[in-house]
């Protein structure tokens, strides 16, 4: 009896393959199709449309902030002594009533008058604006905010004081603008002893 042919090879694994491959697809997923693939791309190119358009509008705030703040600098520089000069204009009015008392009058005292009172209200507006005069008369020298001079011996003052102010100080803020030019006393040289004064004279020729 004869026996039956057998099958190929090739025949008997062409079953294995299909369910391999149903396996990897029920495994994986079917693969997507074009239209997923358009919708997909669509809503990317969308989303990264808004970050551009985001990064544009970000970029274009930062600028104008940048402007802005440039010219805001610019006008605090320009006007920064607008404030200072209103408060000063009183003060050139009235040294001008004082020019004009001065050329009208023969009374000196009216006008020196007058001069102080524009020298007050010239201060007061000073310290308006954060000006402060120095003015250490008879303090203790201080060598941040003074600059001696001279020294120069006086009994009646306490050593390392102030004996005169050649030119006032000022701060601004507490910052010192310009240190006063003072005068400053010290303590008189000792007196000789008695016998050294009668050795010195009997040295000097009679």
């Amino acid at each position: 009896m004869a026996s039956k042919p057998s099958k190929p090879p090739a025949e008997e694994a062409a079953p294995s393959e299909r369910e391999a491959s149903s396996e990897a697809s029920a495994a994986f997923g079917e693969a997507p199709d074009s239209e997923a693939l358009q919708a997909a791309l669509a809503e990317a190119r969308q989303e990264a449309d808004g970050l551009r358009d985001a990064a544009l509008r970000a970029h274009a705030e930062v600028e104008n902030m940048r402007r802005r703040t440039a010219r805001e600098v610019e006008n605090a520089r320009r006007f920064a002594l607008e404030r200072c000069v209103g408060d000063l204009l009183p003060v050139l009015d009235s040294l001008e009533k004082a020019v004009e008392s001065a050329a009208a009058t023969d009374n000196l005292a009216a006008v020196a008058d007058g001069v102080k009172l524009s020298l007050k209200l010239f201060l007061d507006r000073l310290g308006r604006n954060g000006i402060e005069q120095l003015d250490p008369l008879g303090e203790p020298f201080d060598p941040a905010r003074q600059e001696a001079m001279t020294l120069v011996e006086n009994p009646d003052a306490a050593p390392n004081s102030v004996l005169e102010v050649m030119q006032k100080g000022y701060l601004l803020n507490g910052r010192l603008v310009r240190a006063a030019k003072v005068i400053v006393a010290k303590a008189p040289a000792p007196a000789p002893a008695d016998g050294e004064a009668a050795q010195r004279g009997a040295g000097e020729p009679a």
